[in-house]
């Protein structure tokens, strides 16, 4: 894969999981990354912070800064436009990390959580591309990789959580929109094939069956920079699924990436 040196992204809600195997991925190929996150204190049951996040990407070789902030408020995410901008000289890349879920029955989701929901996943999404645009538009690589999925009318993924669904399906209207709105920018989706072992998932009452189950997140971290090592125009308003992109790039066997023989399908994914 191509290097990232003097390549930089702005990555939403890379404390932990995902978004931090992204940074790292990029990381190890020279890249900067800017860390745009709220945890800067230890939570009992999500390990990591914003801070231990950019240690994590300053070990790997790239360059790290973290921006204690909340996707959702322009002022949050103009600081890390700004901070991208000061530091490193412009974005190249821009990771729509950052989401929220909530999969309760209609009747029994709250408004909060709804509003939640639409806030982080699509508002967050569409602050954070908008504001950084200006700087996106000037790079001759740029690219913005949007965590949700292929757009599946399956009756049964409309039915299961249709709140949850719109949020992401809003995410993933939204970048191909852009793609279509934007021609020198290369915006795709990516999504997981399977469970990826985070802590979120851990954390769930049957956690430690669910996690045994789950490939890591450095699936998703060397799907990613697949995408991003490809022209724009090539990725541009393509919707990925991490293990066909690896399948592009050769690689087949993912055993190294855990899950077992019969990991658990994602959200949003067929059998």
């Amino acid at each position: 894969m191509s290097t990232f040196t003097d390549r930089t992204l702005v990555v939403s809600g890379g404390s932990r999981g995902i978004g931090l195997a992204i940074a790292l991925a990029a990381a190890r190929r020279g890249a900067n990354v800017v860390l745009l996150a709220k945890t800067t204190e230890p939570h009992p049951k999500l390990p990591g912070t914003v801070h231990t996040a950019v240690a994590e990407v300053e070990a790997a070789g790239g360059h790290g800064v973290a921006v204690v902030g909340d996707v959702r408020k322009e002022e949050d995410v103009q600081r890390a436009v700004d901070t991208a901008v000061e530091r490193f000289g412009g974005i190249d890349i821009v990771v729509n990390n950052a989401s929220a879920i909530a999969t309760e029955p209609t009747d029994r989701l709250s408004a909060k959580k709804f509003d939640l929901m639409m806030d982080i996943n699509i508002r967050g999404t569409f602050l954070l591309t908008k504001t950084a645009l200006p700087y996106l538009t000037k790079s001759p690589n740029a690219h913005v990789v949007t965590l949700a999925p292929p757009l599946n009318m399956n009756p049964h993924w409309l039915g299961a959580h249709p709140s949850y669904t719109l949020s992401k399906y809003g995410m993933t209207l939204l970048s191909l929109g852009w793609a279509a709105e934007y021609d020198s920018v290369g915006f795709a989706c990516l999504w997981p094939e399977t469970y990826i072992a985070t802590a979120a998932v851990s954390n769930l009452a049957d956690g430690a069956e669910l996690a045994s189950r789950s490939r890591d997140p450095q699936i998703m971290g060397d799907a990613a920079v697949e995408i991003l090592s490809r022209p724009p125009a090539d990725v541009n308003g393509q919707c990925y699924v991490d293990s066909a992109v690896l399948a592009e790039a050769g690689v087949t066997d993912l055993s190294r990436y855990g899950g077992g023989d019969d990991p658990i399908l994602d959200i949003f994914i067929d059998k």
